[in-house]
């Protein structure tokens, strides 16, 4: 598939999640991103930025710059627990009712069942191509990178 027509923004929608952001102190991180929602439900320790999810909101953000291709890279550790009726997400995305997407989801489980990543991609407003991986490690243990890296004609996950 072929996306040179698209103008995607990377976002990036957490909920459940810590994310180490490498090297980027919370100035560089808001030059470089701007909170969707909840702002008061960011927590930076150092390079560390903690977002909470509460009975009211979670927390989001997205970068402030659109990229046609690249790779994005995203370091995880879910909370341990019961998170099932929750996901932790991120994902590209370009603007438009016919847009294109390319999703990264962490899906919440029950306390001792595995964890599932589902990934789906939508092209021209159309998606339906989900798919379900069972994770080989524990996700709540430590800090995991997630990729997505967008060529002219290749995307991987």
């Amino acid at each position: 598939m072929a996306f040179s027509h698209c103008t995607s923004c990377f976002l990036l929608f957490l909920s459940l999640a810590t994310v180490m952001v490498s090297s980027v102190s919370s100035k560089k991180f808001d030059e470089l991103f701007q909170p969707s929602w909840a702002q008061d439900h960011f927590i930076y320790e150092g390079e560390l930025l903690k977002m909470k999810l509460d009975n009211y909101s979670g927390a989001g953000f997205s970068s402030k710059s659109k990229y046609l291709f690249g790779k994005v890279t995203v370091q995880i550790k879910l909370v341990e627990g019961d998170s099932a009726g929750t996901v932790t997400a991120f994902y590209m995305a370009s603007d438009g009712p016919t847009h294109n997407e390319f999703d990264f989801e962490f899906l919440g489980n029950t306390t001792g069942e595995p964890y599932l990543v589902q990934t789906n991609v939508y092209v021209n407003g159309v998606g339906n191509r989900e798919q379900r991986l069972s994770l080989w490690f524990d996700p709540t243990k430590d800090f995991h990178s997630y990729s997505i890296l967008g060529t002219s004609v290749k995307l991987y996950f």
